[in-house]
Formats: structure tokens, C-alpha cells, sequence
């Protein structure tokens, strides 16, 4: 029986536009991308040229201080740009698909006559160990550690999140494939939702199985690790989305690399929101175009309203996301009284609004912030949605203090950005604290290296 765990912080956001289970498979065709800063740490160094051919899985880009650790090119095609920015900093490795798709061959070698370094090697070799990440830091996972825990969260409480219960379908032998692997390495971690107690997600085998039930961020694998196994200063820990468990399973079964993710497009200016089955680096053109209600006034989103990035059109999808979604501006609003109206269809966390007296609904918010960035406000707002053991707000103004011996006492090795993310949304000081988090992460890395 799998172990409970209930979460009383946090804040469920329920936005119009939830994905249909439905799904339509958009084809490799045109410039797909993939972009280095996907994987956080990672220092890249390009090993093709502009012009060269490539199979899916031949390596784009190894890491400069871990040559071994590569990521592979997720299509077959030709390498038509390799784009720079400032100092000759790579933006990304781009690649013409091919109308025939054909992939690199790994061999296919039972997982039972493999050792832990022969699994290492071979995801090494086929780009899915660059898939992992590691706690502290929220950085790339460095292949030489040995981690006390492996961490996988098959849900997402997050705002138009994508349903890992519909994507799993039909691939569960993959999964288990995938989970097998891991448990070579450490003791693997599960967390579940209380919606997937009964489904075969509760029956994996070789893993620790925890059911999480409460409000967002309970689906976040920081809050899952802080509730199971706290990281200690000197410890680590690696974490890896439900779907690239996936990704290990299919390349061990099969032989080879299939970066093909099941996301959710989603929103409320979305014509008709469903899933999508796409390649990592597919270009927001190709998923976008013709699906949208209006072109103008739109905010799309690399990933979900409260952690996702803004996008362009003429970007790609990142490497790392599980849903893409298209939100209100907001620029073309025009209210009358402003913040003295009494807002039936607008959301509050404080009641200030009338729509709380409309019971459980869903709300059509757009992009705006609705004030400007503010002193910090000592009032217990972020603890009142953040369910780990750790003062956020104290943690938060430590990093901006820079006081290194201060963040680690308040628990800086068991956050990553995400994990501000609620209490960012209701943060009355408007400030961008993922962003502040992410500085954090950074210096006290440099401070450690």
C-alpha cells in the first residue's frame, strides 16, 4: 500500500481552456531547434557543422566540461543554422527534417545483463542522461555523482498542465521500462496523485511509491523530495519528468531514441484545445498556426501560465515542457473605475473580488500583472502557499542580501524556481521571485565550485 501524504498549502488556479483527450500528431516537417539553455548548466560545445547530415540521436552539442554528456538531434535532416548571440554564445542548433524520418541504432541488450555503468554509458551515448537534473541547483545532472535518491512526479497541479494518466496510455510497459533503469542507479521515488491511487501507476514496481494529495505545487517534485527526503547540504538527488522516464524505457526497448512528447495545447485562445504529439525543438509556428482565435492580444506560453516562458512565433518548442499555451495579453484592456469594479469573472486569493461568492469556477485571466513591484511585505502571504518546511520569505531575502550562510540554513539546496512559482502569483509585492531564485541557485553554485 502505497504510502499518503496530505498538503494543506498551496493554491489550485483553474483556468478556461483545458486540453480535450484528444490527440493529433503533428509530422516532423520544416526547421526544428533545440536551444542549449534547455539544459540549465550545461556549457556547449558543437560538434556539427552547418550543412551536415544527422540521424535522430547523433549528438548536436556535447557538454565543454563533460564531453561525455551530449544532446542528440531528436530528427533525421540536414543542419541548416547554428546560431550565436553575444560572445559566440550558441542559441540553438537547428535542423531541416527529413520527409523520411530514420533513426541512429543503439542495440538492444536486455537491462538484466546490464550494469549500472553500462546504463550510464549507454544514455550518455544517446543523449537521454542530459534529460536528468539534480538538486541542489536545478542544473544538469553531472554524470560522476552518485545521487541518494532518483525523484519522479507523475502529476502537475499547475494551471492547463498536461494529464501524465492520458500521456502514459498505451506506453506503461515503456514506463516501467524506464523506472527498472533508474533503480539501477539509487532508490527510486514516485509521487502520484490521489486521482491515480488505482490506476497501474500505484502498481509500479523497483520504486517507492508516495500518493500526494493537496493543492499546487503538491505536483512538484521539489515539494515531493522535501516530504520524502530532505536534501542535507553534501547530498544529492536527481529528478527526471514522468514522460523522459519514457524516453529510457522506449531506447532500451527499441534500440532507439524517440523524443516525441505528448504535450498539452492549451488555453482559452485556443480554438480547440487537445494534445499534441510532437518532436522536442518543433517550432511554435507548427503548433500554433491556423489554432488560435485571434492573432493579436495573445500571450503564448513555452510551457504553463505560472512557470512557462514567453514565446515567439519563430521559436521552438523547449525541451523540457509538457504543454504550450496561449492566455490573454491583456494589453488591449481598457477598464472603466479600475480596481474599484467589482470583478465577478476576475480571481482573487483575498476575497477582494465578488467572483468568490460564485462558488468553483474557471477564470479567463490574462497576462498583466495589475500593479508595480512593491517593498516586501513581511506578511506570511508566501508560507500561507508554500507547502515545505522552509520560510520562504526569509529565503528570499537572504538571496537578495546575498548572505550565503543565511540561504543555506533556510534551505536553498531543496528549492528550484518552480517551486516559488504559487507564491509568486500571489505575491502583493509583485516581485519575480523565480527569477530572484534562480540568481540564488547560481551564486551559491559559483561559490561551491
Amino acid at each position: 500500500m502505497a504510502n499518503k501524504i496530505k498538503l494543506h498549502k498551496g493554491l489550485n488556479i483553474s483556468l478556461e481552456g483545458r486540453a480535450a483527450k484528444q490527440v493529433t500528431e503533428i509530422p516532423p516537417t520544416g526547421t526544428l531547434a533545440i536551444v542549449p539553455d534547455d539544459f540549465y548548466g550545461f556549457k556547449p560545445k558543437v560538434t556539427v557543422k552547418e550543412g551536415d547530415t544527422v540521424l535522430a540521436g547523433d549528438p548536436l552539442f556535447v557538454n565543454k566540461s563533460q564531453p561525455e554528456l551530449c544532446v542528440v538531434s531528436p530528427v533525421s535532416g540536414k543542419v541548416t543554422l547554428i546560431e550565436r548571440g553575444e560572445r559566440r554564445k550558441v542559441l540553438s542548433v537547428r535542423v531541416e527534417a527529413d520527409a523520411e524520418q530514420k533513426s541512429k541504432d543503439f542495440g538492444i541488450v536486455p537491462l538484466g545483463q546490464m550494469s549500472a555503468e553500462d546504463l550510464k554509458a549507454l544514455l550518455l551515448k544517446a543523449g537521454l542522461f542530459a534529460f536528468i537534473k539534480q538538486r541542489p541547483y536545478d542544473i544538469t545532472a553531472n554524470p560522476n555523482d552518485k545521487p541518494k535518491g532518483i525523484f519522479v512526479s507523475t502529476f502537475s497541479e499547475m494551471p492547463l498542465a498536461a494529464d501524465f494518466s492520458y500521456v502514459i496510455e498505451g506506453r506503461e510497459d515503456d514506463f516501467q521500462f524506464g523506472i527498472d533503469a533508474l533503480a539501477k542507479w539509487a532508490p527510486v521515488y514516485l509521487g502520484i496523485s490521489t486521482a491515480q491511487a488505482d490506476s497501474s501507476l500505484a502498481e509500479i514496481k523497483n520504486a517507492t511509491v508516495t500518493i500526494f494529495d493537496g493543492p499546487n505545487p503538491a505536483g512538484n517534485v521539489g515539494v515531493q523530495i522535501n516530504h520524502v527526503s530532505p536534501i542535507n547540504k553534501g547530498e544529492i538527488a536527481w529528478t527526471l519528468g514522468a514522460e523522459e522516464v519514457i524516453f529510457i524505457g522506449h531506447l532500451l526497448r527499441t534500440g532507439q531514441v524517440d523524443l516525441k512528447r505528448t504535450i498539452a495545447f492549451a488555453g482559452s485562445e485556443v480554438k480547440d484545445p487537445k494534445y499534441l504529439k510532437v518532436y522536442i525543438g518543433t517550432s511554435m509556428a507548427a503548433i500554433c498556426d491556423g489554432k488560435l482565435k485571434q492573432e493579436e492580444h495573445v500571450r503564448l506560453i513555452n510551457g504553463n501560465p505560472l512557470v512557462g516562458q514567453m514565446a515567439a512565433r519563430d521559436s521552438f518548442l523547449a525541451s523540457h515542457v509538457t504543454e504550450v499555451c496561449a492566455i490573454p495579453e491583456g494589453d488591449d484592456k481598457h477598464e472603466v473605475l479600475g480596481w474599484i469594479r467589482p470583478r465577478l469573472k476576475d480571481f482573487s486569493t483575498s476575497r477582494s473580488y465578488f467572483s468568490w461568492l460564485c462558488g468553483k469556477k474557471t477564470y479567463n485571466l490574462d497576462a498583466r500583472i495589475k500593479g508595480g513591484e512593491r517593498h516586501i511585505i513581511m506578511s506570511g502571504e508566501y508560507d500561507r502557499v508554500f507547502p515545505m518546511d522552509i520560510y520562504a520569505g526569509y529565503l528570499v531575502k537572504a538571496i537578495l542580501a546575498g548572505d550565503i550562510d543565511r540561504m543555506e540554513q533556510l534551505g536553498i539546496y531543496e528549492v528550484a524556481p518552480e517551486d516559488f512559482a504559487v507564491a509568486e502569483f500571489v505575491d502583493s509585492s509583485k516581485l519575480e521571485l523565480q527569477r530572484i531564485v534562480r540568481e540564488g541557485l547560481d551564486n551559491l553554485r559559483k561559490e561551491m565550485a
